[in-house]
């Protein structure tokens, strides 16, 4: 009897097994052919905005005074004395330094005696002719004889007048030793110190260099040929500079020089930009990032540009059609958040907004602009826990019976 009880129980959980595992395989069939709903699609959204619309074509320059002057030494000799130094403010005929002048005062005075002699054989010539021409008029004299005395009154006056322009050069040589300044401005550069040798035999050195005017600046900028028509002379400029980024500087454009530059088969041209410096915040050096406002217009409508390529379909198989998909149809969030399109009139465009010229687009108004991701938690659980499933069911088929007994 004990033998039929103990083999009944084991054929009761071996049914029970075998239940549990037809399920499994049908719990996993079942779910692995399932039909998976179809993602909802998530739109994000950019809101139409009412502001100022530019047109800008940016390039980098280099900050100089408008107008410099180099100041050298047509003498050589050596610097004796130097009277200013950098960043120091000057006026014009301001004396800037003094070479040594020992060899050029002896020059002018050895000079100056070769004019005294040329007068004194100017003097002897002119009376040896006076003396001598009541002689040849009488006949005393022949024509030959009396012709190198007036000769040599000819060459006197050309020695004398020669001897006067040799000491009118030594002077002006002596003045060059005295370096003056031509212009009013500031000196900022100067390459000289006192006891320097300096030499003006083949060409003239440059000693100091002097910016009539720093508070007012230009900026040389070079601009590629693909965006040189689009600048104008007279045009707004604003620019930064490294020093200062937090702050934005304006200028107008000045001059746009013909003479174009190759470097590396890129053709530029040279724009000079001007600016005010009354702050003295701008130094000469500086490298400017320049905008050129091309186009500019205030307070008005704009859209982003991706929202005028946006096509609520794409994936779906469905395309939509040329007129559609130009560039004068945006889709907008409706009362219910569903899609709706707008049809709009563009004007100009960057590479980031458009202007909407008409249309039923307003300020405020949701403009889809490209797909999102569905992060929402609140999605029902459309699937089943197998091993929760398993567990129930051993759970059965251990647990005792009514009585504690099978």
């Amino acid at each position: 009897m004990k033998t039929n009880q103990i083999t009944s129980k084991s054929r009761k959980r071996g049914t029970i097994v075998i239940v549990v595992l037809s399920i499994m395989v049908f719990s996993w069939w079942a779910f692995a052919h399932q039909e998976q709903p179809e993602p909802k699609k998530v739109f994000q959204f950019a809101q139409v905005s009412q502001g100022t619309f530019e047109i800008i074509v940016s390039s980098t320059g280099t900050l100089a005074a408008v107008e410099t002057v180099e100041i050298g030494t047509q003498v050589s000799g050596t610097i004796d004395k130097l009277m200013v130094d950098y960043n120091d403010t000057v006026k014009k005929g301001q004396v800037l330094a003094v070479l040594d002048q020992s060899l050029f005062n002896a020059s002018v005075e050895n000079v100056r005696a070769g004019v005294l002699k040329a007068q004194a054989e100017l003097q002897q010539a002119e009376a040896e002719y006076k003396r001598n021409k009541p002689l040849h008029e009488k006949g005393y004299i022949s024509e030959q004889e009396f012709l190198p005395i007036r000769t040599e009154v000819d060459t006197q006056k050309a020695s004398l007048l020669s001897a006067k322009a040799g000491l009118r050069q030594a002077q002006i040589n002596l003045e060059h030793t005295v370096i003056s300044s031509p212009i009013d401005g500031t000196v900022i550069d100067r390459s000289i110190d006192a006891g320097q040798t300096v030499a003006a035999s083949l060409s003239t050195p440059t000693l100091f260099l002097i910016a009539k005017d720093l508070s007012h600046m230009q900026i040389e900028t070079n601009v590629d040929e693909t965006d040189i028509g689009q600048i104008r002379k007279g045009q707004a400029v604003r620019f930064t500079v490294q020093s200062y980024l937090d702050q934005t500087f304006t200028g107008s454009v000045r001059q746009i020089r013909l003479q174009p530059e190759t470097v590396d088969n890129v053709v530029t041209y040279t724009v000079i930009v001007e600016a005010e410096n009354e702050s003295g915040l701008l130094l000469p050096g500086m490298t400017a990032t320049v905008d050129f406002v091309v186009h500019d217009v205030e307070k008005t409508l704009l859209v982003p540009v991706a929202a005028l390529h946006f096509n609520p379909d794409v994936g779906s198989g469905k395309m939509l059609s040329d007129d559609e998909t130009s560039s004068s149809q945006v889709f907008c969030k409706d009362e219910r958040g569903r899609l709706k399109a707008v049809t709009i009139t563009t004007g100009q465009s960057n590479s980031l907004v458009t202007v909407v010229k008409g249309g039923d687009l307003t300020e405020g108004a949701l403009v889809a602009i490209g797909f999102g991701q569905n992060t929402s938690k609140n999605e029902p659980d459309s699937g089943f826990s197998l091993f929760g499933l398993f567990g129930q069911s051993m759970g059965q088929g251990q647990g005792p019976g009514p009585g504690g007994r099978p």
